[in-house]
């Protein structure tokens, strides 16, 4: 599927009245965070902190996409993208699972392992870093076709799809990845620091006052 569907809608509705509810919840909920846990105290025992960087970096821009997302559900009646509860141990926000939310919280970590040493390295007349931003946002909108075509995860607007969240999101997400780490230590802890604490008091007030 590359565009949304307003057919969806009604499973689009379901989806909202189960956000954190507890009726699918499993064990693997642990599982995964034990998993995410490991990872990143692998990586700071390496003392790999690029890595560690890049993980936080585009799990903190993960997160306040995710806040703006359900910003717009409550404020239009529908998210730009939506996870359904039948594909979830449990639904954060109306459009990110647990299970999404780890393997973003893991998937600048990752991918960033593959960039070259050299931050300034050129490949094909392009900066390696945003080069290796935009392959890894085309493939993650790949994949986001594929789940668009599936229960687990829903678009009902006509003009939201592949291309949009390409552009908009996935590019941003890797460019954060990709970029941050390479700054100054103290420029990362503002970046960082910064959209986590943002983050933070945007749940903090709007979740209590039920607007997500």
């Amino acid at each position: 599927m590359l565009f949304g569907t307003e057919i969806l809608k009604p499973m689009a509705d379901l989806a909202r009245e189960a956000v954190r509810g507890t009726g699918n919840f499993n064990w693997t909920f642990i599982a995964l965070l034990a998993f995410v846990v490991y990872v990143y105290a692998n990586e700071i025992k390496k003392k790999n902190y690029k890595c560690v960087a890049a993980g936080l970096a585009l799990y903190m821009v993960h997160w306040f996409y995710e806040i703006m997302n359900a910003v717009i559900c409550a404020a239009t009646g529908y998210a730009l993208w939506t996870v359904s509860p039948e594909s979830t141990s449990y639904i954060l926000l109306i459009g990110v699972s647990w299970e999404l939310s780890m393997m973003f919280s893991i998937a600048g970590l990752g991918t960033h392992k593959l960039l070259p040493e050299d931050p300034k390295k050129k490949i094909l007349g392009i900066n390696n870093r945003v080069l290796f931003a935009v392959g890894n946002a085309a493939f993650f909108s790949l994949v986001e076709i594929f789940l668009a075509s599936t229960p687990a995860f829903i678009w009902v607007y006509p003009w939201w799809g592949a291309l949009p969240v390409f552009v908009t999101t996935y590019i941003p997400f890797f460019l954060a990845a990709y970029l941050v780490p390479d700054a100054k230590p103290k420029t990362q802890k503002i970046f960082i620091g910064g959209l986590a604490g943002v983050n933070a008091i945007l749940l903090a007030v709007l979740i209590p006052l039920g607007v997500i």
